[in-house]
């Protein structure tokens, strides 16, 4: 075939693998800017593994006192937009003859995307739903959501057992319903780890997923026998390396072990960070997109 008989609209894919190198457009990220500047991670100490290991700088009176008008209590103003109250409700999942107590922000139904948050001993749904502690960082989640036409579920844990795990698996494939075929995420912050631990042995729950956060919580040493290990269901981790009641080490030691069999994993550590720094400092934004392009 000579170059004049070639159509049209095949010379036109040709001239654009030449100017750009593809003709198909990338891949549009899950999730949108939102206050990205004031919710970016601080001074990168040091990066391993391509970037999947990062070490952050944290400082707390820059990163709590500097941000907040009331330390550990109420950010600043800049750092929430209360629009998304709108948006926000109250509620009772009801799935497989269980009921959940959830905070939901954002489409019951036909959501772009799904984000459940398991708080840790001591809390409630309204801890993952507070606008103004933790530095704004829930807030920001919240108007991820809505922009980005997803749902937040911030949910109540009666037990950090078997029972809080079919809860949350019970959480898991209601959304999985509502929203069919679009990625769902599990966070889990402190004690809660233990819940989405027990999420990765149930294999329908992790069919339900597309990655796994655990923020300042314990590692499980049986995560390698898991159903979740055998999906290669991507796991982001933080942690802050003063943490005192979970320590980093073994959260960091598992990261290591699932890397080095190129496991689909991430870890960021918050250098002098305590036990609240992840659910304070953890970027939503760049870890939902993560996960999703996993």
């Amino acid at each position: 075939m000579s170059v004049s008989t070639i159509p049209a609209r095949v010379k036109r894919f040709l001239l654009a693998v030449m100017l750009f190198g593809s003709a198909w457009p990338a891949a549009a990220e899950l999730v949108g800017p939102y206050k990205d500047a004031l919710f970016a991670y601080p001074a990168l100490v040091d990066s391993k593994d391509g970037g999947d290991f990062r070490t952050v700088d944290y400082q707390e009176m820059r990163d709590i006192n500097g941000r907040d008008d009331i330390p550990e209590r109420r950010v600043k103003r800049a750092y929430v937009s209360l629009g998304v109250k709108s948006a926000q409700a109250f509620e009772t999942v009801t799935e497989g003859g269980r009921a959940v107590d959830v905070v939901r922000v954002g489409r019951a139904k036909g959501a772009a995307f799904t984000v459940i948050f398991v708080h840790g001993r001591g809390g409630d749904r309204r801890l993952g739903a507070n606008d103004y502690t933790f530095g704004g960082n829930f807030n920001r989640l919240k108007n991820l959501a809505v922009e980005g036409r997803g749902v937040y579920y911030a949910a109540s844990i009666k037990s950090f057992d078997e029972n809080g795990v079919a809860d949350i698996a019970a959480l898991i494939h209601h959304a999985a319903l509502a929203s069919p075929g679009r990625p769902v995420i599990l966070s889990c912050a402190s004690m809660g780890s233990f819940i989405c631990w027990g999420i990765t042995r149930d294999k329908q729950a992790v069919s339900e997923l597309q990655g796994m956060m655990i923020m300042g919580g314990p590692a499980d040493p049986a995560f390698f026998k898991s159903a979740a290990h055998a999906a290669r269901l991507p796991m982001f981790f933080s942690h802050g390396s003063a943490d005192s009641v979970y320590p980093a080490d073994a959260q960091i030691a598992l990261y290591r072990q699932l890397k080095t069999a190129g496991y689909p994993t991430r870890f960021v550590l918050f250098r002098s960070g305590t036990h609240g720094t992840p659910v304070r400092m953890t970027d939503w934004r760049e870890t939902l997109n993560w996960l999703d392009a996993r």
